[in-house]
């Protein structure tokens, strides 16, 4: 990988690199088109090309592990009820046994500052990942964090696998114990990664990952290639589905055959843009900066041309997500612009690699009318209140001064569409809410909690007694909806 030296392997394969537990699964990015696994179809139309403006980028390093961390790469970065949380891969001293660990850090504003890092996810001496752990993504469902990660128990050929933990706050972490995602061994070509690489986000009720497999039957020459799975079991044990050339079909084990890739490259993240109805691939640009694809919800077009985000670049990159893994709504233009912003390592020297933001903003998208998609959108039903839509659903809310606050925006008239949605829940006046020490305020819907924030706004605008309680009793509850992603 490109931050830390890389292994060699012994035998008859002792010039070829084996990568270590995370990183660049390819190792130095060579000269070469990109070259997708997945195919448009033939009458897909043309890509549209988006115009982009305020360009920008921080001033220097906007995180790290300190002065002793070797390395610091590997970010995915959320948006959480209004502030920028981070997680990467770094290394400190003295910390677990020695390997790489996930570090943690918040912010009021992306460019920080950032307040001092906490490990998070260290190798524990035993298991797949006794070693390494890194490459982390997050995504919040139901008010549940969830952190998928590359472990390795040490060095050897192929051993990296993902592995999960899992938070009701994204501070206090529970491990799962064993691999989601295992190499497939389909192939056993020279790249001797395995799998890893994560990259979650939560979309109409599925969890989707994407992430690296070398030994993928997909896999360019080089091992590179970003296969997708997704389940609504965000465990992945259980209704698991595998993207393939026919689409998404239904498979034993996360182990199935990787079929489909839907990019040539690798140490890649991803999002859902509602505004866009498609889904954004970030990947490197062969040391230009990190190059952003389009794909269609079923991935079969790219509905957009390709946008550059230019500058120096190292290793990766993480995009700015909501917790769902969603894109932000602009602050500026909520109907007309999508901004794009990610962190990404920016150099390899002896001193730590430099973790630094770089962003611009996409133009002539139309987020305010159909057919864009609707998630976060609220207009007027059928029956005099304001019906919101999230994740596939609607959640009628009877106080417009209550949608007001939950919503990316309120329409003046109804959608039709949105019609067909399923009603998930219904929130009247003075339905009861929930709040502990550690956790945000819930409203309590039909036996189940559903997140509103940390701030009482929505609470006291919907007119709901708060009772207070114990982390332990708030995590109890069944969860609804988690109704605080769109407070970006």
């Amino acid at each position: 990988m490109p931050i830390r030296p890389h292994r060699r392997v012994s035998g008859a394969v002792a010039a070829v690199l084996l990568l270590a537990a995370c990183g660049n699964a390819e190792g130095t990015p060579q000269p070469g088109p990109r070259v997708e696994g997945v195919q448009p179809t033939a009458q897909a139309p043309a890509p549209a090309l988006l115009a982009t403006d305020r360009v920008r980028s921080s001033p220097g390093v906007i995180v790290s592990g300190g002065p002793d961390a070797p390395y610091n790469y590997g970010p995915t970065v959320l948006v959480d009820d209004g502030s920028y949380r981070m997680w990467w891969c770094s290394q400190l001293p003295g910390v677990g046994v020695p390997g790489d660990d996930v570090l943690s850090a918040s912010a009021p504003a992306l460019d920080g500052p950032y307040g001092a890092p906490t490990v998070d996810l260290h190798g524990g001496g035993s298991g797949f990942d006794a070693k390494h752990t890194c490459d982390p993504s997050v995504i919040k469902v139901s008010g549940s964090y969830y952190l998928y990660y590359t472990g390795a128990a040490g060095e050897q050929p192929f051993g990296n696998s993902i592995g999960l933990i899992t938070s009701a706050d994204g501070v206090h972490w529970t491990k799962l114990g064993h691999p989601v995602v295992e190499p497939s061994m389909q192939v056993h070509g020279e790249n001797t990664y395995g799998a890893g690489q994560p990259s979650a986000l939560y979309l109409d009720g599925w969890v989707y990952l994407m992430f690296t497999d070398t030994t993928g039957a997909a896999a360019g020459p080089k091992g590179t290639g970003q296969f997708v799975l997704r389940s609504k079991d965000p465990t992945f044990a259980t209704g698991t589905q595998a993207l393939t050339p026919n689409g998404f079909a239904e498979v034993s084990g996360t182990r199935s055959a990787r079929t489909t890739s839907i990019s040539d490259s690798n140490s890649s993240d991803w999002m859902w843009v509602d505004a866009l109805n498609a889904f954004a691939v970030a990947h490197e640009a062969l040391n230009q900066g990190t190059v952003i694809t389009f794909w269609n919800r079923d991935f079969t077009a790219h509905p957009y041309g390709d946008v550059l985000v230019a500058g120096p670049w190292q290793e990766g990159a993480g995009l700015v997500r909501r917790a769902d893994g969603h894109a932000p709504a602009s602050a500026q233009d909520r109907c007309g612009r999508v901004p794009i912003d990610l962190v990404r390592a920016v150099r390899e020297t002896s001193a730590p690699t430099d973790l630094t933001h770089f962003g611009l903003d996409l133009l002539g998208v139309h987020a305010c009318q159909p057919p864009a998609t609707l998630d976060g959108v609220a207009m007027p039903s059928s029956d005099r209140t304001i019906d919101l839509v999230l994740a596939g659903h609607r959640v009628r809310v009877d106080r417009r001064a209550v949608a007001e606050q939950l919503a990316v925006r309120v329409l003046d008239e109804p959608v039709p569409s949105a019609e067909a949605l399923p009603l998930a829940g219904r929130i009247a006046p003075g339905v009861p809410a929930l709040h502990a020490p550690n956790r945000p305020y819930g409203l309590v819907l039909d036996g189940r909690l559903w997140p509103v924030g940390p701030d009482p706004v929505v609470v006291r605008a919907n007119s709901s007694p708060v009772t207070e309680t114990s982390d332990q009793q708030w995590d109890a509850y069944p969860k609804g909806l988690d109704l605080t992603v769109l407070r970006d």
